[in-house]
């Protein structure tokens, strides 16, 4: 007989490494890792975003994410215009380390919800579908696919190792 608990512990702590870890990939902290300052607003080539503008628009869109999955008083972003920044490149290296610590703060907060969850599966009566386990899934497919945007732009501008 299976046990359900011992395969939700299990599922969350597959979710906590995706999350984290990236699995098949590099996180996202180490792909932030050591990038020069003057790096973080170029655009090279035809490129449309930049190194601060992806890594803005991940913590922006997570935050987003978290606050759908807690707060039942939710208000929808507009799209595109609430989801990416305007500037190139932060105005200082503290806002730069800022975003980053708030990105990883809100992850680890997003995880605590996992780990007290209840019901992975539950419906968001708020929503329109979604459940905590697709919100993570959901991180975790988005953060992906801009971390490998921010690898590729470090390695067009040759400061990726």
């Amino acid at each position: 007989m299976k046990n359900e608990s011992t395969d939700t512990t299990r599922l969350i702590e597959e979710l906590i490494f995706l999350l984290k870890k990236g699995n098949a990939h590099i996180s996202f902290n180490d792909a932030v890792k050591n990038i020069p300052f003057e790096d973080l607003g170029k655009k090279p080539g035809s490129l449309p975003y930049s190194i601060w503008q992806i890594t803005e628009h991940i913590r922006i869109t997570q935050k987003d994410i978290l606050d759908f999955s807690v707060n039942t008083d939710y208000k929808e972003l507009n799209w595109p215009d609430d989801y990416w920044p305007e500037d190139a490149a932060p105005a200082t290296q503290t806002d730069w380390e800022n975003s980053i610590k708030t990105i990883n703060k809100d992850l680890d907060e997003f995880i605590k919800l996992l780990e007290t969850s209840e019901n992975l599966y539950k419906l968001f009566h708020h929503g329109t579908g979604q459940t905590l386990l697709r919100e993570a899934m959901l991180i975790a497919d988005h953060n992906s696919y801009h971390t490998g945007e921010i690898l590729v732009l470090r390695r067009l501008l040759g400061n990726w190792k």
